[in-house]
């Protein structure tokens, strides 16, 4: 499905250690620097999508944050199991649960108006990339090492191609990639 066929822009944004993991192997990113670290543009990503894409690991691991990171956006959790969503509810979050294959998701994202897509947890972004459904990749690497946990690439079934768009450096060591995923 290319990307006019489905209407959507797809964009993953994400943090990683250097070895390439997104989270420990029990889903903790203590690893990352406290609210950001410095300003990298996380802002102003957010405030460009009008959807959050996430799977039922990281719901539960963002549920457990002291305050609802997403404000009103409008937040859909992929899982195939029901899911108790009352408490991202009463936290004034705007949450739905879809199931499906990625190109089933995408669809009725589109078909209910949503433009921007940011896809965000280990399985999900894994599972849309590998669909051809990711449009653009903003990896930013934290200095340190953890050895492992939960990566953020796993197996493809084929090479993606990417296009470098841009590398930036901040003061604290952070060193954040931009890709846009070539369509073949």
């Amino acid at each position: 499905m290319s990307r006019n066929e489905r209407s959507i822009q797809a964009t993953v944004f994400v943090g990683t250690s250097v070895d390439g993991f997104l989270a420990r192997p029990n889903g903790e990113f203590d690893f990352l620097p406290a609210d950001g670290g410095e300003p990298h543009g996380y802002g102003e990503f957010i405030a460009s999508v009008d959807t959050i894409l996430i799977g039922r690991n990281t719901f539960e691991v963002v549920l457990g944050f002291k305050d609802w990171p997403y404000g009103d956006k409008r937040v859909v959790v992929l899982s195939s199991r029901p899911l108790d969503l009352s408490a991202a509810v009463q936290r004034g979050g705007k949450v739905e649960q879809m199931s499906g294959s990625p190109q089933e998701i995408a669809a009725r994202l589109a078909a209910t108006g949503s433009q921007h897509v940011y896809v965000d947890g280990g399985l999900t972004i894994q599972g849309f990339l590998d669909a051809g459904l990711i449009d653009r990749l903003v990896i930013t690497r934290v200095p340190v090492l953890i050895g492992t946990g939960i990566p953020l690439f796993g197996p493809v079934p084929h090479d993606i191609p990417l296009e470098h768009v841009a590398t930036r450096q901040y003061k604290t060591g952070l060193v954040q990639s931009e890709y846009r995923v070539v369509r073949k």
